[in-house]
């Protein structure tokens, strides 16, 4: 029975559809080799899910005596968080609505058979 090293992150200042293009760069990929594509991808997302899988080998390593090399990114998601909702004033006494959009990161590692 392989046992599943989770990590989550909550409300990431970062959008969930910019978080997504990120996350599936690196799903299904060994541990070390993600953590490797993602130190050199060209979007803010990328440094959030970057140490949030970097803790959880850290998890697997001091909580289950897993080596990291034996690690896989097995699932990985990004959700949806609350939006903060903000106002910016516009022409003819309306205003325009800005939403600042975040979003929950939850990966799951687990050892390769």
């Amino acid at each position: 029975m392989a046992t599943d090293i989770r990590a989550e992150l909550s409300n990431c200042g970062v959008s969930a559809q910019k978080t997504r293009l990120v996350i599936d760069m690196v799903r299904g990929k060994n541990a070390v080799e993600a953590l490797a594509t993602l130190k050199f991808a060209n979007k803010v997302a990328a440094v959030h899910v970057g140490k949030l899988i970097a803790s959880a080998v850290a998890n697997a390593e001091e909580n289950f005596g897993v080596s990291r090399e034996d690690l896989v990114v097995y699932k990985i998601t990004a959700d949806e968080a609350p939006t903060r909702k903000w106002r910016r004033f516009g022409a003819r006494g309306r205003f325009k609505p800005l939403l600042r959009r975040s979003s929950h990161i939850t990966v799951v590692l687990r050892e390769k058979e």
